[in-house]
């Protein structure tokens, strides 16, 4: 997680990028418009270049914000599951591919709200998401069961960010909410022992 700010303009500072986080993962890099961010962060649209170089300075920050923020709730979420599972990796497969993250794109994973646009994004926001997916992978294994490889890892990362890509467009019904249970189940049935 991002260390505590101190001043009043590291505090809007981070302001700003949360709300260009969140405005991201919820409806993609294209809409972070630096006139809404900043007043969603309720701050004025002048401010903003005493943060930031550019647009995709900031883009690039809400990545890595965006990242940090959703692993930390995720691995806050495992240790309470696992309390009652006694799993880590059940615990964070039930965590990540929750029936709730449908519908709450804007907290969640960047790399499975913004998978799909990163690659075509300035360099900067690029090497901002590779970081993101690697993130997420290493994190992966760490609570993966030690006899399964880095490969195993990889494969994990890219399923549970595809399939939540998938259930977001089929939507928090029954499909949508079929396609994470049987994610789910696949994945503990292969990976959780």
């Amino acid at each position: 997680m991002n260390s505590i700010p101190t001043s009043k303009k590291e505090q809007s500072h981070q302001r700003i990028v949360a709300a260009a986080a969140r405005v991201m993962r919820r409806s993609g890099f294209k809409s972070v418009n630096v006139a809404e961010v900043m007043k969603e962060a309720g701050l004025t649209h002048g401010g903003f270049y005493a943060h930031f170089a550019s647009r995709d300075a900031l883009l690039a920050e809400a990545v890595t914000h965006a990242s940090q923020d959703s692993g930390a709730l995720v691995s806050a979420f495992v240790e309470k599951l696992s309390a009652r599972h006694g799993n880590r990796f059940q615990a964070f497969i039930e965590s990540y591919l929750s029936d709730s993250q449908i519908t709450a794109c804007e907290n969640g994973c960047p790399v499975a709200a913004l998978c799909s646009e990163m690659r075509t994004q300035a360099p900067e926001v690029v090497e901002s998401s590779r970081q993101a997916i690697i993130s997420l992978q290493k994190l992966v294994r760490e609570l993966l069961p030690e006899h399964h490889g880095e490969g195993a890892s990889w494969t994990i990362a890219a399923t549970i960010s595809g399939a939540m890509q998938m259930a977001r467009v089929l939507g928090d019904g029954k499909q949508g909410r079929a396609l994470l249970a049987s994610t789910r189940a696949e994945l503990l049935e292969r990976y959780a022992t």
